[in-house]
């Protein structure tokens, strides 16, 4: 359990002073420094991020300036964390377009293209969604916390397509962060996803229910049944729009789905989708296995479908209220051009 404020509340962009957390380990805890302070104060650190403070000796285990991210814990550890001030707080804008779909003084609604990082961390300074909005929105955003930034309160992923909205200012920001996390329980929030995944789901809608957590690659998420300190509750409904290649049995080379997420976890269609057995095709991380599927369509169809090389996934919708006008605002965003052409090839007979 930690024993002092969270990393984002003690860590301000503008703070002058390096932040610094207190961490005990629980009493079920072991394993390697890196993995569990990283798995501790998720998202805030990336597991790079702490591997790179510990080597830097800021990473002090009970009163001892840890060596290495391999460090054994044990429980009742006392972990001391302190985070330098970044050296460049700021990212800079980049000119990057961008389809914007809708624009005021408060709020930009934008269609992500694949590709496109979000925010800007290890690996991903430059050349991200962020960048490109603050060169877009220019004197228009009135900041974040103090900082001219623009506001993300929700995230896709590099490769997933399809609507996002971004605040402009701090009213805007909070709003928006209230509603997402509220998944539309008591406002008009919507969010509805299309994905193209190998076979037949089981009937032509349902509800996958399982928690989410770390895998044991550190990296990727899994569906996880114990109650460790990283599981997340998380649920996704389904429904069959469309099914390709289907074939005298009942069976079919793959569907069209539309989800709708009641919760907001990381990767979690994608987790989700291959836990029933039908991971999107595209997907390296969590349908590699399925790839060899494709040998078994017709030759037009296979060369398009193995040429995909992305996770098929598009947010198509946007539902929110207006943080200032209080008007419900809808947005809808078509298949991308990729998904589209896989969509029509996998039609064809």
């Amino acid at each position: 359990m930690k024993n002092a404020t969270s990393f984002s509340e003690a860590q301000p962009d503008r703070e002058a002073q390096p932040a610094c957390e207190t961490l005990v380990v629980g009493e079920y805890d072991t394993g390697r420094l890196d993995a569990w302070l990283a798995t501790a104060v998720e998202p805030d650190l990336s597991r790079s991020r702490v591997k790179a403070l510990i080597e830097a000796g800021a990473v002090m285990v009970n009163g001892v300036a840890a060596k290495q991210a391999r460090h054994k814990i044990h429980p009742g550890d006392r972990v001391d964390v302190t985070i330098p001030e970044p050296e460049d707080p700021d990212p800079v804008g980049e000119d990057i377009p961008l389809e914007v779909l809708y624009e005021d003084d408060d709020l930009i609604v934008i269609n992500k293209q694949a590709g496109l990082v979000v925010h800007p961390g290890a690996g991903n300074w430059t050349g991200t969604l962020v960048n490109a909005l603050i060169h877009h929105c220019g004197d228009s955003l009135s900041g974040i916390g103090g900082v001219r930034r623009p506001g993300i309160v929700h995230r896709l992923d590099r490769d997933t397509t399809g609507v996002m909205v971004v605040a402009k200012n701090d009213i805007t920001h909070r709003h928006l962060a209230e509603q997402f996390a509220d998944h539309g329980l008591t406002g008009p929030l919507e969010r509805a996803y299309k994905a193209i995944v190998w076979g037949k789901p089981d009937g032509l809608k349902g509800t996958i229910d399982a928690s989410l957590g770390r895998a044991k690659d550190r990296i990727r998420r899994a569906v996880r049944k114990d109650d460790g300190a990283d599981v997340r509750h998380a649920v996704t409904h389904y429904l069959v729009c469309e099914r390709y290649q289907e074939k005298p049995d009942g069976t079919c080379a793959a569907s069209l789905v539309e989800c709708r997420l009641e919760t907001g976890r990381t990767h979690q269609i994608r987790v989700h989708m291959a836990h029933i057995g039908h991971p999107l095709i595209g997907d390296a991380d969590y349908g590699g296995a399925f790839k060899t599927k494709a040998n078994r369509l017709p030759d037009a169809v296979r060369e398009t479908v193995n040429g995909f090389t992305r996770q098929a996934l598009h947010a198509f919708l946007l539902v929110i209220e207006h943080p200032i006008t209080g008007e419900t605002l809808r947005f809808e965003a078509p298949l991308p051009a990729d998904m589209e052409e896989m969509r029509v090839a996998l039609t064809t007979l």
